[in-house]
């Protein structure tokens, strides 16, 4: 019998201080907000190497300070396979 965890890891995506047409170039959908923040969008990953990789891409694209992430489902579920 083995065990196989499945992460399931939902967030929060707040973006300020980018223009226009660098938010066009998110690879993501949201909505744009206008105000303190530029976009908003709320996303799934499977695991947490998942999240690190996605602030990296988003680090390059967009720079540092720029974006805030905000976990806000973290789940664990086991499933057991003969």
């Amino acid at each position: 019998m083995s065990r196989k965890e499945v992460i399931a890891l939902e967030v929060v995506l707040l973006i300020w201080g980018v223009r226009d047409e660098v938010l066009r170039k998110l690879p993501i959908k949201g909505y744009w907000l206008y105000g303190e923040y530029d976009f908003i969008a709320v996303l799934s990953f499977e695991n947490n190497e998942k999240l690190e990789e996605f602030k990296r891409e988003l680090y390059h694209l967009i720079g540092s300070e720029k974006f805030k992430i905000y976990p806000v489902k973290y789940s664990a579920r086991n499933s057991l396979h003969s």
